[in-house]
């Protein structure tokens, strides 16, 4: 092997390892955490999970809350995915939750197929990918009222890709799962992933 290819072989070497180090490892389909699970189950963390697979960006220019045709929503790949998260909550022994979502339809959809109970509406879950100056008071709502909530069942929040990196520093991907701890004076620590990842 030549010096060029020897160097350039390195250089694949030292960026996958690089790389690794960076980027949290998620399984690509199992979606299996561990401290996750059993912090969600005792009530010390809840899920924030970003809609199934639904194609494209954004939202129609035609866009209306209360209308599903007007906006983008889950693909039959993305319903199965959702389908497949609910099992996966199933067998990590969570049968029933307290589940809030968006309410643009591809969440609301994302949170009855995962089959854990009543689906519930929550205003700071709602996109603001048009409206990028709501993202502070948004966020800060939402932190607010995760601090006043009861303890109880567990609690997953189903909404969007801007209002997780708001929330969480982290970019989700479709159908993704991110386990937060809550703590005093609104302090939030990501303590897992998950999520069937398609």
């Amino acid at each position: 092997m030549s010096t060029a290819c020897r160097a350039a072989v390195l250089r694949v070497i030292l960026l996958a390892v690089f790389t690794s180090l960076l980027v949290p490892a998620l399984p690509a389909s199992a979606g299996q955490a561990g401290a996750g699970w059993d912090a969600l189950k005792n009530g010390s963390a809840f899920v924030i999970m970003r809609h199934a697979l639904a194609p494209g960006t954004g939202d129609p220019e035609n866009f209306d809350v209360d209308d599903c045709s007007t906006q983008r929503n889950l693909s039959d790949k993305g319903r199965q995915q959702a389908l497949r998260t609910g099992e996966l909550f199933q067998s990590n022994g969570i049968a029933s939750a307290e589940v809030w979502t968006s309410a643009w339809c591809r969440c609301f959809e994302t949170a009855k197929l995962l089959a854990l109970g009543q689906v519930r509406t929550l205003e700071p879950l709602n996109s603001f990918f048009r409206r990028r100056d709501r993202r502070d008071a948004q966020t800060a709502a939402l932190k607010n009222w995760l601090q006043a909530r009861p303890d109880g069942n567990p609690l997953v929040l189903v909404t969007h890709q801007v209002n997780i990196t708001a929330l969480t520093g982290i970019y989700p991907k479709s159908g993704e799962m991110i386990f937060v701890e809550m703590g005093a004076n609104n302090s939030l620590r990501v303590i897992d992933r998950a999520g069937i990842i398609e």
